[in-house]
């Protein structure tokens, strides 16, 4: 279905806008969001687009990250995260829960369907100890997501995770060239998460032919030198949805044990978020 108007199709001008948020030395910063209230919260903390993590969102659900999360139970996820926010989204859809480029191209429709437009699709595969799918058949799979969402006339940003680094299977020089057959395939940015000294982040700014995300928390470095490097997008991907899982423990565990409740001392006011979330979108 290819349209010759953005008044027909009102997901595309959502998809130029988020595009448009790419820029190389002032990143997007993506605190991600596992359901719609933590969606809705990064929301009003002024974050100008919000993605998902597979991890926060299969944890929320009582499934442990790594593709076990069933496509449908995914794809309405994201699309209570899309319809509690105003802002563009984009789906972390793993390696696009589904066997083949096939089935990618069905995920991709769904996630359209549901109000994203943007993915993150990985190279991983976590079945048989985690080694990366060879470079064609992940290039396949890229264009599989690239091809379904142009016939639906979305420019869908498609960002190419390459999991080198986190299964070390490889350094610069490899990502590198996965990420020029990537870029080939249709992906419009590249994710390399585990990239985390400036060396290697500014390598892959100079060596990949566009928008770079690179993944935070503690210990990486700040926003602002990411931004000198000219990365162009920066996710926090798993680790606040992990921070938050953290201290339920550390206050059941205080409750249960000492009888206190220290670690509830700056909970989010129970008025300002229930106004926040009953709030018309």
């Amino acid at each position: 279905m290819t349209t010759s108007s953005t008044n027909e199709n009102p997901l595309r001008d959502r998809a130029l806008a988020f595009h448009a948020l790419h820029v190389p030395g002032r990143p997007l910063v993506l605190p991600n969001a596992w359901d719609a209230a933590s969606a809705r919260i990064v929301e009003d903390a002024g974050a100008a687009a919000v993605a998902t993590t597979s991890a926060g969102v299969s944890w929320s659900l009582g499934t442990a990250d790594g593709d076990r999360l069933e496509r449908d139970r995914a794809v309405a996820a994201v699309a209570a995260v899309a319809a509690a926010v105003r802002v563009p989204v984009s789906a972390d859809i793993e390696a696009g829960y589904a066997s083949d480029p096939a089935g990618v191209a069905d995920t991709v429709r769904a996630v359209l369907a549901g109000g994203a437009v943007g993915i993150n699709i990985e190279d991983a595969q976590h079945e048989g100890g985690g080694s990366l799918r060879a470079v064609a058949e992940q290039a396949e799979r890229i264009a599989a997501a690239r091809e379904a969402a142009d016939a639906e006339g979305v420019p869908l940003f498609v960002n190419a995770r390459i999991d080198t680094f986190l299964a070390g299977a490889g350094g610069v020089d490899l990502t590198l060239e996965r990420a020029a057959a990537f870029r080939a395939a249709g992906a419009d940015g590249i994710f390399v998460p585990g990239a985390v000294d400036r060396e290697t982040v500014k390598l892959l700014v100079d060596g990949v032919d566009g928008p770079l995300n690179v993944l935070v928390g503690p210990g990486a470095l700040p926003v602002a030198e990411l931004a000198g490097l000219g990365v162009a997008r920066v996710s926090a991907g798993s680790s606040m949805a992990q921070a938050a899982q953290a201290l339920v423990r550390r206050a059941a565990r205080e409750l249960l044990e000492a009888g206190t409740y220290e670690a509830l001392t700056d909970a989010f006011d129970y008025g300002e978020l229930n106004t926040l979330l009953g709030a018309a979108r």
